[in-house]
């Protein structure tokens, strides 16, 4: 059996709808993985949607997909869709994609 540490590292690819393109969501997501220590990217999608990945400690990540089904004002979440996953690794820092 497999022991959990923190410093588990695990992935989440995060979608998130609502009013949520054009109130700076994704400089306010960024601004939260970067305190929370996290890798990987957000971007906008072409059907109003926001979608992140998110990778670094298991406490972490979810951290922030908890923060993603709030945002910060004037954003408002309808839904977020979450899978999870290990890491890959393949990040050296968190950006906004465009």
């Amino acid at each position: 059996m497999a022991v959990e540490t923190e410093s588990t590292q695990i992935r989440a690819h995060v979608q998130i709808s609502g009013r949520v393109q054009g109130v700076s969501f994704r400089w306010n997501t960024r601004h939260r993985a970067q305190q929370l220590g996290l890798t990987g990217w957000v971007r906008n999608t072409w059907d109003g949607r926001v979608e992140a990945v998110f990778e670094g400690t298991e406490e972490a990540v979810k951290q922030a997909v908890t923060w993603c089904r709030r945002g910060e004002r004037p954003a408002r979440v309808d839904d977020v869709t979450v899978v999870y996953s290990p890491a890959s690794g393949e990040f050296g820092y968190f950006s906004v994609t465009f």
